[in-house]
């Protein structure tokens, strides 16, 4: 099984570099470029134009290996589907910036309601479906708790959590590509080396492998934008897997970069609304180095370093959890 879960990652590697550049050409032919914020970075504006919705690309390379090599079960099928389906919600947001040419796309309600419903498909996969218990594992701890109708409300919080934290951190060139496919890499050992999950360690293996492959168009300088198609829909993958793996409270830790982005704006929006000061240059806190005069590639790297710790720490305790 190790074989397959390998040429699956692979397949999706080399699909998504393949089709790559025929995906950018198709995109700047119809001219489905990116709209920068004004109150963004100056240094960005030079970006606007970029093709975007690269989460497409990225969707079809998970998907294709999948339904080739791999079983679909309750489990694997609660993974794809929340991909697609937050990638969906995304590539409606995407779509509405493009037609209206501006940075605003769906309202933060409608997306919280799209997101509500997804949750709870999620939650009837996981529990109707795949059989799991309405526990939340402290793993930290090796404590766990029923926590009944809670539970929905725990996976909303998880999916709205991941998906808006893997947006924010998609700021840079690369930076949520490589920090996605550094926490998909770690949920792939969780699934196969100590779980024992063959048929979501291939799932896993195939978002690395599309992750990787997208890189090498979304390193710096950036090709192509994954947009909020592929933010949302890896956000919404990586939701489901802690789902799945009854890691919700550990994916805190595993996907901390996620975390990190995302108190940034927390801090900066309370900070401000009470006291009127910024903590923070800018938030999210990666253009807050940005006007620090660091280089992008120096935040990029750094912040993959940051991620492959987290990520490790939470295999670690995983793994000891488990053992």
């Amino acid at each position: 099984m190790l074989g397959t879960i390998l040429i699956a990652g692979m397949g999706s590697l080399l699909m998504c570099m393949f089709l790559g550049p025929k995906f950018i050409q198709f995109l700047k032919e119809r001219e489905l470029g990116q709209h920068i914020r004004e109150e963004g970075p100056a240094g960005h504006v030079k970006k606007a134009g970029t093709p975007t919705m690269g989460g497409l690309l990225i969707c079809f390379s998970v998907v294709v290996p999948f339904l080739i090599l791999g079983d679909v079960t309750w489990e694997t099928l609660a993974v794809i589907g929340t991909m697609l389906a937050s990638a969906a919600l995304g590539f409606v947001d995407d779509w509405m910036k493009i037609s209206k040419k501006r940075s605003l796309g769906v309202s933060g309600r409608q997306k919280l309601i799209v997101q509500l419903v997804i949750a709870v498909l999620l939650w009837l996969a996981a529990t109707k479906g795949a059989g799991l218990s309405e526990t939340l594992r402290f793993r930290v701890f090796d404590f766990s708790a029923d926590i009944g109708f809670f539970y929905p409300v725990l996976i909303y919080l998880v999916l709205a959590g991941a998906t808006n934290g893997v947006n924010l951190t998609d700021g840079l060139d690369g930076l949520a590509a490589g920090c996605a496919a550094i926490v998909f890499l770690a949920y792939t050992a969780m699934t196969f080396i100590t779980a024992g999950q063959a048929d979501l360690a291939l799932v896993c293996s195939c978002l690395v492998g599309a992750c990787v492959g997208f890189l090498w168009f979304n390193s710096f300088p950036a090709s192509v934008f994954m947009g909020d198609t592929g933010s949302l829909g890896l956000g919404g993958a990586i939701a489901a897997l802690a789902v799945m793996t009854k890691t919700e409270v550990l994916l805190v830790i595993t996907g901390g970069i996620f975390v990190i982005e995302a108190l940034s704006v927390l801090i900066q929006v309370i900070s401000f609304q009470r006291f009127r000061k910024r903590v923070f240059l800018m938030a999210p806190v990666h253009h807050h180095f940005e006007l620090m005069a660091w280089s992008e590639t120096k935040i990029i790297l750094r912040f993959w370093i940051v991620a492959a710790i987290a990520a490790a720490i939470g295999f670690t305790l995983y793994q000891q959890s488990i053992a």
